[in-house]
């Protein structure tokens, strides 16, 4: 069975909710550490969130193509992805000196909640 492009939109959508929320959440645990670790957390957590929506904007802005054109699509909107979590990691490291703990805890639960998310019913 075939999805609809609406749908993996929405599916889409879902995710990048999920990531943003869980991010706020485990924001607000490191809160009590002090606010650079809550914002360490933000910080890592907000860029898996911007370069999954940045994933999701490149491989659903353009209407129905073939298969070809969709396969290039998610594989540059991917190692977008991965460019943006880079850059966000380096500033947040080392240019705003965030301790390294929350940042990391922030990308990591933010990336393990997606499957979690797309797996969801609504």
């Amino acid at each position: 069975m075939q999805n609809s492009i609406a749908a993996e939109r929405r599916l889409a959508f879902r995710v990048v909710l999920a990531q943003a929320t869980v991010t706020m959440l485990v924001a607000v645990g490191f809160l009590l550490q002090g606010w650079r670790s809550g914002f360490g957390v933000l910080s890592g957590g907000g860029a898996v969130t911007v370069g999954t929506a940045v994933l999701a904007l490149r491989l659903f802005a353009a209407g129905p193509t073939g298969a070809g054109a969709t396969l290039a699509r998610l594989i540059a909107g991917n190692l977008l992805k991965w460019v943006i979590v880079g850059a966000g990691l380096y500033l947040a490291l080392a240019k705003a000196g965030l301790p390294g703990l929350p940042v990391l805890a922030g990308v990591l639960v933010t990336t393990l909640i997606a499957p979690f998310a797309a797996a969801m019913k609504t």
